[in-house]
């Protein structure tokens, strides 16, 4: 067992000072005092001026690499367990990116079990950008259903050059699959979309909601914060209901060329009102970073970093005002909450035990505790 002292909880929302016992991979207890729980078979953390908070949630990362807009040489490398947790990320959500020739599901599948054994909590997308859907079995439906660790389809591009330039009955197709396939198995089927920044924005989402039975909450949609008008777009589509996700990897000249960044765009759908359920960060981890020019030509490519997360999170707090609570869901209960990994993103008895360290007035990780194993303890 574990039993972290004197810490200042935030499960997300702010609990007060307590002490949290772990036993296995579960949180079993949170009180005032628990200090009548230690005995010689107990690890006593001392959390006294350290901030306890849930394992961060990344809802999108390359772990098996990606791009390749720029040639062979352009593809990224695979993520390494390390670089989640360092950056205090004890669950990722795996997917494929535009390369679904090269990079198959099969390899995505192994490295999500590969990371599962390494310690981390990690599933995955089946499918990839483009229309017809890559499967593993004959259907997306039947990915979903029969295989464990996928949990949705995605990502799925559009209002992107790179995209297959999908239907709206083709989407509405894509959404249907997903979804009885996750009612089937007891999960959400989520239908995670990349969006680009052609003018078509997110109204492809908006009219398989318009002509279908098919929810708006069955669409995630991520890269919303890459210009001001998808932006802006993303505000109105969240009042009709409509989850959005801002990408934290950048570089400094996608912001020059428009994209808000994460911690900015985040306190923007606040102050729109938008409800923080609603809103989610997430790293875009070894993703490639492109920059094209106005003909669509790769002139630029870096690599996403999943560490980024958390380094947004913190910006939202120290540098845009956001409430540390609400800086936090959008990295832990609200995208566990969207994705129904219900035992994910909070600090509550009988969830898994996934805890970060903080450290009170900088908001560094101190320690990291994944599925109840101490796994890093990053020094100041």
């Amino acid at each position: 067992m574990k039993l972290i002292r004197n810490a200042q909880v935030y499960s997300p929302t702010s609990l007060g000072i307590k002490d949290v016992l772990i036993a296995a991979n579960k949180i079993i207890a949170i009180e005032d005092d628990l200090s009548h729980m230690t005995n010689e078979l107990t690890e006593v953390i001392d959390a006294s001026g350290q901030i306890l908070t849930p394992g961060f949630v990344d809802s999108l990362v390359h772990i098996t690499g990606g791009g390749g807009e720029g040639g062979y040489a352009t593809r990224t490398p695979e993520m390494h367990v390390d670089e989640a947790f360092i950056g205090g990320v004890t669950t990722v959500i795996g997917a494929l990116g535009t390369d679904a020739e090269t990079r198959s599901l099969e390899n995505l599948l192994a490295k999500t079990y590969g990371l599962e054994e390494q310690g981390l909590s990690a599933y995955c997308y089946t499918g990839s950008y483009h229309f017809p859907m890559v499967s593993i079995t004959e259907s997306v439906k039947r990915d979903i259903m029969l295989i464990e660790k996928f949990i949705g389809v995605g990502e799925v591009a559009i209002a992107d050059h790179r995209s297959s330039q999908m239907s709206v009955a083709e989407m509405a197709r894509v959404a249907s699959e997903a979804r009885v396939g996750g009612m089937l198995a007891g999960k959400k089927g989520i239908v995670s979309i990349h969006v680009g920044d052609e003018p078509a924005k997110l109204s492809k989402l908006t009219r398989v909601v318009e002509q279908t039975d098919i929810p708006i909450s069955q669409f995630y949609p991520t890269h919303i914060n890459r210009n001001k008008a998808l932006l802006e777009a993303g505000f109105d589509y969240a009042k009709q209901g409509g989850n959005l996700d801002f990408t934290t990897s950048t570089t400094e000249q996608i912001i020059e060329q428009g994209e808000t960044p994460a911690a900015k765009a985040l306190a923007m759908a606040l102050a729109e009102g938008i409800d923080i359920s609603q809103l989610t960060m997430s790293s875009d981890g070894n993703a490639s970073l492109p920059t094209f020019d106005e003909h669509g030509q790769l002139i630029e490519l870096e690599v996403g970093r999943v560490s980024s997360l958390h380094q947004s999170m913190v910006d939202a707090v120290l540098v845009h005002q956001v409430p540390l609570a609400l800086a936090l869901a959008s990295i832990t209960k609200s995208p566990a909450n969207i994705l129904s990994l219900m035992q994910k993103g909070q600090i509550k008895v009988g969830n898994d035990a996934d805890v970060n360290l903080l450290d009170a007035t900088t908001l560094a990780i101190k320690h990291v505790i994944a599925k109840g194993q101490s796994v890093t303890v990053i020094e100041s």
